[in-house]
């Protein structure tokens, strides 16, 4: 069931001192507004200059006002978020935002260094990027959507608001009359996730009044799947991977199901090498395994930005 933001913040139990990611915007200034009056004096809030759009020095200049209002202490880091060729622009500030977070908690500014970094993703984003994993035919990694908390750069992350919608955050800032931003880029339908903002969200409400809660849960019950899977992953693993580096061995690994060679492969490019293979690549890689049968047949397939090769009796990946 969604919840009001104070219920949210209730179940919220962060290693302290935490720090916000600060935008300005309504849903992370309704987070760092919770969190600074729970934990006074135990809460800062960190802003990324993203440099992306002209108004990025005039949201810096409000997250610094508002954050002397609150009287909470603000790390700012300006960071180019321009896109690589074939990268997304989201992709690309996404990338530029946690390692900006992760400089900024390396930051002095007290006697305890920060441990945990609050994001305020909210339940419709996490109905918006199971309907972007939906759209791209992803599997139970994808439909699992957005975690509540993980691991990164040494730093421990939380969403404490997925359970909270974005009609209640707007609700709660308006009862306590504190201003935000509005991000003009929200409004370019340009973007897949703005478009399923404007025009998917509205429709899905007046069909199913109860969606945020419904498809909430079909995430949970996929990430449930998924770790399942991993676990599995985990024990096939240990039965094919060579001992002394870790490369998949052939013959125990064609022993296995399609179905749990393909899980094993996927688990070890991501684990090994952050790399996902698409479907088709997977597929490819899964009949070569099948051919495999004698020691004279090559396989050398484009997975990801490299290639998975046959050397020997194991397969290992490269990028050359």
């Amino acid at each position: 069931m969604t919840q009001t933001v104070d219920d949210a913040l209730r179940a919220f139990a962060p290693a302290l001192p935490l720090a916000v990611a600060f935008s300005g915007g309504a849903d992370s200034t309704a987070l760092l507004l919770a969190c600074a009056a729970r934990w006074p004096a135990q809460v800062l809030a960190l802003h990324v200059n993203h440099g992306l759009q002209p108004a990025a020095v005039a949201f810096e200049q409000h997250c610094r006002a508002l954050c002397a209002r609150l009287n909470v202490p603000l790390l700012v880091q300006v960071v180019q978020a321009h896109p690589a060729p074939g990268q997304s622009p989201e992709d690309a500030a996404r990338r530029a935002r946690y390692q900006a977070f992760a400089a900024l908690a390396q930051t002095e500014h007290g006697a305890k260094p920060i441990q945990s970094i609050a994001i305020a993703q909210h339940a419709d984003d996490q109905v918006e990027t199971l309907l972007l994993a939906l759209s791209r035919g992803a599997g139970l990694a994808g439909l699992s959507a957005m975690r509540a908390t993980w691991q990164r750069d040494g730093l421990t992350y939380h969403r404490p608001l997925l359970s909270v919608g974005a009609a209640e955050i707007r609700r709660y800032l308006a009862e306590r009359d504190v201003p935000f931003i509005e991000d003009p880029s929200n409004a370019d339908e340009h973007f897949t996730r703005n478009r399923i903002r404007a025009r998917i969200m509205p429709a899905l409400q007046a069909a199913f009044p109860q969606f945020l809660d419904t498809f909430a849960r079909s995430a949970a019950h996929a990430a449930q799947g998924q770790a399942l899977l991993d676990e599995v992953a985990q024990q096939d693993r240990a039965q094919v991977c060579r001992a002394s580096d870790g490369l998949l061995r052939i013959a125990p690994l064609r022993a296995l199901s399609r179905a749990r060679q393909a899980n094993v492969l996927r688990h070890w490019l991501k684990d090994c090498y952050a790399v996902v293979p698409s479907a088709a690549q997977l597929a490819e890689l899964l009949d070569q395994l099948q051919a495999c049968s004698t020691r004279g047949h090559q396989i050398d397939i484009k997975v990801g930005p490299g290639f998975v090769r046959r050397q020997g009796e194991v397969l290992h990946w490269y990028n050359p």
